[in-house]
């Protein structure tokens, strides 16, 4: 089974010429076939623990570790960590002039799996998995993400996630500006992968209404660049009701 394991991480950034402390000691565990749900404020740490996990060059990691399967994440590189079983979700999918999805899809698919995947099997795979998440099968021959609305690039990333089965997957803000129809889409796809018991998912978000259809085992409230609280599914419900203002101002303990 595979484990992610995140000990003491504290992670900088360079801000308007001076270097700003962004996660001051995260301590996690997400283990294969666990979702773990990441709430917090705007600019609590989030997305920075998303990708400094990923490898982003803007974040530098100055202590704690990142292993998954005991293996040192941080010293390897971003393709590696791919390759490795993990895979992010952008909260601002980029496009990619110039390179169709189908073509970026099997090119990732082969580069994760060590060879091509055959052809015929791989079409009907890709077909499959478009259809569920209510794709239309023209994307496949248009460029990354070029043109695609904000519902349709959140689909894509789940397309992508459905294909190429990471052991550990990272969804940073997937429900933004997502509505109610393209979310529940895209929250049954992530459910379809997380049914397979074979993928941990970290879901970073700001709101509880995706934890309506994505039922987390676990909840964390980041504040001040740190986890302040976990918890079962209940923790969201006290923040839908309470707000995250005694966290923020260390009210609860960390």
């Amino acid at each position: 089974m595979a484990t992610l394991e995140i000990r003491d991480l504290h992670v900088t950034v360079e801000a308007d010429n001076a270097t700003k402390e962004i996660l001051k000691g995260v301590d996690l565990t997400v283990k294969q076939g666990e979702t773990h749900a990441i709430m917090g404020p705007n600019g609590s740490g989030k997305s920075t623990l998303a990708y400094s996990i990923a490898g982003h060059p803007k974040y530098t990691i100055t202590q704690g570790t990142v292993t998954l399967d005991g293996e040192d994440v941080l010293e390897m590189e971003v393709d590696e960590r791919a390759r490795a079983g993990m895979f992010l979700a952008m909260q601002y999918p980029v496009e990619v002039p110039g390179v169709s999805v189908s073509n970026f899809l099997r090119t990732s698919a082969t580069a994760i799996r060590g060879e091509a995947p055959k052809l015929r099997t791989w079409v009907k795979e890709v077909k499959e998995s478009m259809a569920a998440l209510q794709m239309d099968p023209s994307f496949a021959e248009r460029n990354v993400n070029e043109g695609f609305s904000g519902g349709e690039k959140k689909r894509h990333e789940i397309l992508q996630m459905e294909l190429l089965k990471p052991k550990i997957a990272i969804l940073d803000e997937t429900d933004s500006g997502l509505d109610v129809d393209a979310l529940r889409v895209v929250s049954e796809g992530v459910n379809r992968v997380r049914d397979t018991g074979e993928v941990g998912t970290l879901l970073i978000t700001h709101y509880t209404r995706i934890l309506r259809y994505i039922k987390p085992d676990f909840v964390h409230v980041f504040a001040n660049g740190r986890i302040a609280e976990s918890g079962g599914a209940e923790l969201a419900d006290k923040l839908e009701s309470e707000g995250y203002e005694a966290y923020v101002k260390g009210g609860a303990s960390e």
